[in-house]
């Protein structure tokens, strides 16, 4: 039997990015850098905080790409019991009369 070959195409695997950051983390910036604005009437800020937050999300992006939903899902679930990190407790006796 001859074997099966799956074609893969690269465009359904590519993460969705806008300008290199991935989208949510895109709007994030730029809904931030939207706020600062109206908060505190500044157009520098509102657009350093959009730079900052966009830096931040093309370096997410470029690490990993699934690394919000990483972050995000990584609250749900429980810390795992480690013995290493154990630390005993002392109990010290009090007499009472």
């Amino acid at each position: 039997m001859p074997r099966r070959l799956n074609p893969v195409f690269r465009s359904l695997n590519a993460p969705l990015t806008l300008m290199g950051a991935e989208r949510k983390l895109f709007f994030f910036a730029m809904m931030m850098g939207a706020a600062v604005f109206n908060l505190l009437h500044t157009l520098f800020g509102g657009l350093l905080i959009f730079g900052l937050l966009y830096y931040f999300a093309r370096w997410a992006t470029k690490t990993d790409p699934q690394i919000l939903r990483f972050l995000l899902n990584s609250a749900k679930t429980r810390t795992q019991y480690d013995p290493m990190k154990f630390a005993p407790v002392r109990f010290r006796k009090m007499h009472h009369a």
